[in-house]
């Protein structure tokens, strides 16, 4: 192996999947015990459905009340509303469309809710909670691609 070959495999890849990998999986300090991550990807599908049934009246109520309340408001409100408003749907969706996926144990499904995380990772820096946003990204990006290789 040259110098060259050397650096290259200790450089991160340039797509965000394989740079998340490389620093979340390769990288980590630590990495989750197999029982752990056999009981993520084994009971986390079942978890995702009671927490979006608990959310959903949160959530509806949230838009009724933000579409009522938003003309008051003034643009700048309305216009961090809506944001957080389009997110939290295009996350949600994303995460109802993972749960077939995820209960299959395929890479769509892992797919789909690494998109989800995504989604709400930039929700929640656009909405302007950035500790929030980094402390929640990093960990449920931790957990996502410790147990990617339980997706086929």
């Amino acid at each position: 192996m040259t110098d060259t070959d050397q650096s290259s495999a200790d450089q991160p890849p340039k797509d965000l999947i394989g740079f998340l990998h490389f620093y979340l999986v390769t990288k980590a300090p630590f990495q989750l015990p197999d029982a752990a991550k056999e009981a993520i990807v084994q009971y986390g599908p079942w978890v995702t459905i009671v927490l979006l049934v608990l959310t959903l009246p949160l959530l509806l109520a949230l838009l009724g009340i933000g579409a009522i309340f938003s003309p008051f408001g003034g643009v700048s409100a309305a216009a961090g509303f809506g944001i957080v408003a389009i997110g939290t749907l295009v996350e949600v969706g994303l995460t109802i469309a993972a749960l077939p996926g995820l209960f299959a144990r395929k890479i769509g499904g892992w797919t789909l809710i690494f998109y989800a995380r995504v989604v709400s990772f930039v929700t929640s820096i656009l909405a302007l909670s950035l500790a929030s946003g980094i402390v929640f990204g990093l960990i449920s990006f931790y957990i996502l691609f410790q147990v990617r290789p339980s997706y086929k």
